[in-house]
């Protein structure tokens, strides 16, 4: 059983990572409002992995015994300036999570709670490998800058971009 703090943060970061696939969503949108699918593809590709992500933690949740509790998602942003706009947004949000991680990593250690501390390294590894993903891609926009042929490329890569969930 987890103290009653715990499980909140834990809930609570469960409910962050579903608003965090709530903003990708939104990204998405934009991106498809600007004819870019496979920016938009991108998005929501990312959108799914943060599902997944939050899906972790409820599994989590329920299987310490403690009870997953959903809450009021906030509105996402909505309006962007340019696709960088929408990458650079990312990366902000993506170190907000980085932050809530560690956070709640420092709080399982002063509980002594191993099981959360085992649970929650796979997801600081994770987020080292999100920041840096979403610093390259802002990079790579800052380069190609106004090269269409460049930019088009870009957005055919992303047109490719799945997500398969890694078995447990």
């Amino acid at each position: 059983m987890l103290d009653k703090q715990l499980t909140k943060a834990l809930n609570d970061q469960m409910n962050y990572e579903l608003y965090a696939a709530h903003s990708y969503v939104a990204m998405a949108a934009y991106c498809s409002s600007e004819s870019l699918d496979g920016f938009a593809n991108f998005f929501l590709v990312q959108a799914e992995e943060e599902r997944f992500h939050a899906m972790k933690f409820y599994n989590f949740i329920n299987a310490l015994g403690e009870r997953a509790t959903i809450q009021a998602l906030p509105e996402p942003r909505n309006s962007f300036s340019s696709v960088q706009d929408a990458f650079e947004q990312a990366l902000v949000q993506e170190k907000d999570v980085t932050k809530k991680i560690y956070h709640l990593s420092d709080l399982a250690l002063d509980r002594r709670e191993h099981a959360t501390i085992s649970f929650l390294k796979w997801f600081i590894e994770e987020q080292v490998e999100e920041e840096d993903m979403f610093d390259s891609i802002i990079q790579k926009l800052k380069r190609i800058d106004n090269d269409s042929n460049a930019f088009i490329m870009l957005d055919e890569e992303f047109s490719k971009r799945s997500f398969t969930a890694e078995a447990e």
